[in-house]
């Protein structure tokens, strides 16, 4: 017998299938956006209290929401709260640190060595990120760059960074961490890539600016020193075709520069 299904009286078979999101976000959405990506920042001072899991929760499923070349998500999460293990790995910073001190003449050897830039054991939330080569047989756009499986790994990163933000939680980026020894630590396999190890919590208080621009290690680069226009050398100068784009540049740097 010949079934053919026909939408309900007020019905549509638009309403069938998932709804799609709007294309544009609403001012306030946008501003928000805006607003975690500026006021972000690279956090080492913690609260003691914990992270609900919900909010947890959904910083990660951000984090895996991130953009991958060839839809590869190559990302992996370690996410850790053992005592034991996060003092490992902090006695894994101590260690570099001295060493990197070395390379640093006084007084800023002094300087860089008085720097709080980790929060391992005060954080209630350790995390390190991976990337896994391997997964995938063949990844669509990864033959001519190979390392895009790291950038995409990257990616999640960022992804994750903006999501605490927005919950009100900080998070800081632990570099100074020798790879092998922290793949021992954490039983990584070799062919896995440490790429992040992250420390989540709220935090004392959001800055208003970065850390190592308030105490003077370094300043924000002024954004006109990089800009190129269609190509590196002939960004010296920009033709009539950026005049726009650079007045709306200035317009936005200066309304940021008064607040």
């Amino acid at each position: 017998m010949n079934t053919t299904l026909v939408p309900a009286q007020g019905d549509s078979p638009a309403k069938k299938g998932p709804a799609s999101p709007p294309a544009e976000f609403r001012p306030a959405e946008r501003e928000a956006v805006y607003r975690a990506i500026h006021s972000r920042r690279d956090v080492r001072h913690f609260r003691p209290e914990p992270i609900p899991d919900d909010a947890l929760a959904r910083i990660i499923q951000a984090a895996h929401h991130g953009p991958s070349v060839g839809f590869m998500q190559p990302w992996d999460f370690i996410l850790i709260k053992d005592q034991g293990v996060r003092q490992q790995v902090q006695a894994l910073f101590h260690q570099e640190r001295q060493a990197a001190a070395c390379f640093f003449e006084e007084p800023r050897r002094s300087h860089y060595l008085s720097l709080k830039l980790e929060g391992i054991l005060e954080a209630p939330v350790n995390l390190c990120v991976t990337c896994d080569p391997t997964r995938g047989e063949v990844v669509l756009g990864r033959n001519a760059a190979p390392e895009t499986d790291v950038y995409s790994t990257c990616c999640a990163v960022q992804n994750l960074w903006l999501a605490a933000r927005s919950e009100g939680i900080g998070m800081g980026w632990v570099s100074i961490l020798k790879l092998p020894q922290l793949r021992k630590i954490l039983g990584i396999p070799p062919h896995i890539i440490p790429v992040a190890y992250l420390c989540l919590g709220y935090p004392v208080s959001f800055e208003d600016r970065p850390l190592l621009e308030t105490v003077g290690w370094r300043k924000r680069l002024s954004l006109d020193q990089l800009l190129h226009f269609d190509g590196w050398e002939a960004g010296a100068t920009a033709d009539s075709a950026w005049e726009g784009f650079q007045e709306a540049l200035e317009s936005i740097s200066g309304a940021a520069a008064d607040q």
